[in-house]
């Protein structure tokens, strides 16, 4: 019996802004290029590449490990190559993996695995891999310098059941503090609940507020109307909402300059440009593209569980 393929959905983030900034013919060399390579680590790694959607990739693996193995790979790789090349460093990676069946029709496949993965590719958010427990589950032992963190059961746009979700970190100096997966022995484990978050708290500077779920959108901005201020004239007027979906809080950038989020305890910041990802734990939320300048407008933020 044929074991149940993994597909991987890889999507490059600020496409939009390098054809607008370079033009049509820069933009698209690049951004070309990049996909063709990501089709061949796939391929590389025992993928079917199934097709290439403009700035994306969707492609199937027999084995979950196989899938992980050449996200991480694609992650670190162009990491390296993002700090040498002036138009490559602009576009980053974000993928979503899940395990199910899928049906093949005119070279196109289809199926619940497909939506879920893209869905998590979306998710995730710039240089973030997130996969769903089926996909964990599949690797006995996690390669050096890669990390399984639990993000609990978390709501996907068009599933009515939420799913638990693992983020993947894949930087070989990632902290040691993150959670590991050993070898599944035996049955699968039960799929774990997250217990609902009632609300959350922000902290930019002197000024602290604690948000119900019920009071949710929740803007932050230097405009008056922004529920959290943040009187700097680097932020946008509304720079980033957070809104409730089902159990849990997602940040969704609005700027023209990006958004930035440092969980705590995880080694690699996620960057938004128009996107979302979903909040987790504590951290810090830069209103800007990065956190590598240090006065960059930095809010604090903590979940609370009910």
């Amino acid at each position: 019996m044929a074991a149940t393929p993994t597909v991987m959905f890889a999507d490059l983030t600020g496409s939009t802004g390098v054809f607008e900034k370079f033009g049509n013919e820069a933009a698209t060399r690049t951004v070309t290029a990049l996909t063709d390579w990501i089709a061949e680590v796939c391929r590389a790694h025992g993928g079917r590449v199934v097709k290439t959607l403009g700035d994306g990739v969707l492609a199937t693996f027999p084995a979950g490990a196989d899938a992980i193995e050449a996200a991480v790979q694609m992650q670190r790789e162009h990491a390296r190559r993002s700090t040498r090349h002036g138009l490559v460093h602009r576009l980053q990676l974000q993928v979503g993996l899940a395990c199910g069946e899928v049906v093949e029709v005119a070279a196109d496949c289809f199926g619940d695995a497909v939506n879920v993965a893209a869905r998590l590719s979306n998710l995730s958010g710039a240089r973030q891999i997130l996969a769903t427990e089926s996909v964990v589950q599949q690797v006995a032992s996690p390669a050096p310098g890669t990390r399984f963190h639990p993000l609990g059961s978390v709501p996907v746009r068009g599933r009515e059941q939420e799913i638990p979700l693992f983020r993947i970190d894949w930087e070989e100096d990632a902290s040691t503090d993150m959670m590991t997966i050993p070898a599944f022995d035996g049955p699968a484990p039960t799929p774990f609940a997250r217990p609902a978050v009632g609300a959350i708290e922000l902290h930019f500077l002197e000024n602290g507020r604690v948000f119900s779920s019920d009071q949710l959108p929740v803007h932050l901005g230097r405009a008056r109307e922004a529920e959290f201020l943040v009187p700097d004239p680097r932020v946008s007027r509304l720079h980033a909402r957070i809104v409730r979906h089902y159990r849990s809080f997602v940040l969704v950038d609005l700027s023209s300059n990006g958004t930035c989020v440092r969980f705590q305890g995880a080694p690699t910041p996620v960057s938004l440009r128009r996107n979302e990802c979903v909040l987790h734990d504590s951290g810090e939320i830069a209103l800007g593209p990065d956190f590598g300048d240090w006065s960059v407008p930095t809010v604090r933020f903590e979940l609370r569980l009910r």
